[in-house]
């Protein structure tokens, strides 16, 4: 049995569930020894949940907490969040998106009051968010305004090849415009500050450029020069193992061959490509800035092949995996904070 002062290593919210989220997570709470149930919790609808076991062929039971906080090791335990409205399978809805968000919600509810370390989220809609009138980028964008973060940062990690993203969820013309010496500042710290708990001593961090090769002196763009270059220059003056501006056509190479452990990507595509291209069922979204820790699958919701039994689990495998290794650097924290 649990206790009521039980802090869970993971809390894995639904997404939406019109997509694949249930599906792949019952495939992946179904892999799971004993003792890594007993250290996870879940969030959303009990029925939904067994609908999706039985659609995989798993026989899972899913535990609500009671008052007390209990549940047995042999089965997931669960934080219930109605489906208060029918929700249609494989499509947009405004009921998909607003379980979506109330699944985030009360995640961030169980990490602030210490019953969870990190949140695990699975895959929403956007549309069916806004729909909703949950008026947000996506994850990142929703967890910063539930906790208040005044910035996030998104790192997708792989074995091979990881980058953390200068800006995201905005038109390249936006992104342009949020390539500042202060955000790429801020972007390699997060980063370092990341790496460094996760055991990597002295990150070596390489900033890509935003032009075609880093403008080429001014003929093709100023800020890698005007805006990108002094940013790197102010930083390794703070001591940090940095290089660039780095054309982007070589960067990415560079790091898969081991050259540097994270490259800064000036914007989502930028990022997005050459992660997705080595390690695309494998990549793991991890939020960076915010006083909770996240991770997540990085893939959509499917609605095309959602409650088909068909949806690969392997990347929320890969998701569960990296929040467990952030666990555990919490918990050791947390023990090293407690001793006199």
């Amino acid at each position: 049995m649990t206790t009521p002062s039980t802090c869970y290593a993971i809390v894995i919210t639904m997404g939406d569930p019109a997509g694949i989220g249930p599906e792949i997570i019952c495939r992946a709470v179904a892999a799971m020894s004993p003792a890594e149930r007993a250290t996870t919790l879940l969030v959303g609808d009990p029925a939904i949940y067994r609908r999706a076991a039985r659609s995989i062929g798993a026989e899972l039971a899913f535990t609500p907490l009671d008052e007390a906080g209990e549940a047995t090791s042999v089965a997931v335990a669960i934080v219930e969040v109605p489906e208060d409205v029918e929700i249609p399978d494989g499509r947009i809805s405004a009921g998909g998106g607003d379980m979506a968000f109330r699944c985030v919600e009360t995640a961030v509810k169980l990490v602030q009051d210490g019953r969870a370390r990190v949140i695990v989220t699975a895959p929403l809609n956007k549309a069916a968010l806004h729909e909703a009138g949950h008026h947000y980028d996506g994850h990142t964008g929703m967890l910063a305004a539930l906790t208040g973060a005044p910035s996030s940062f998104m790192l997708l990690a792989s074995e091979t090849l990881s980058t953390l993203h200068v800006s995201t969820h905005v038109s390249l013309r936006g992104a342009i415009e949020r390539v500042t010496e202060t955000r790429i500042i801020d972007t390699v710290e997060a980063g370092h500050a990341h790496l460094v708990a996760m055991g990597v001593a002295k990150p070596r961090i390489a900033v890509a450029g935003l032009n075609p090769h880093c403008g080429e002196g001014g003929i093709f763009g100023d800020e890698d020069t005007r805006v990108i270059a002094p940013a790197v220059h102010t930083l390794k003056e703070r001591g940090y193992a940095v290089s660039g501006p780095i054309s982007a056509d070589s960067v990415f190479y560079r790091a898969s061959k081991g050259e540097f452990d994270l490259v800064v990507a000036q914007y989502h595509d930028q990022g997005h490509i050459p992660v997705k291209l080595i390690a695309f069922d494998t990549t793991v979204n991890v939020s960076l800035g915010l006083p909770v820790q996240r991770t997540s699958v990085d893939h959509g919701t499917a609605f095309d092949i959602a409650w088909q039994g068909r949806a690969d689990a392997t990347n929320m495998g890969s998701a569960i995996a990296y929040a467990r290794r952030l666990s555990d650097v919490a918990a050791g924290a947390e023990s090293r904070a407690s001793q006199p």
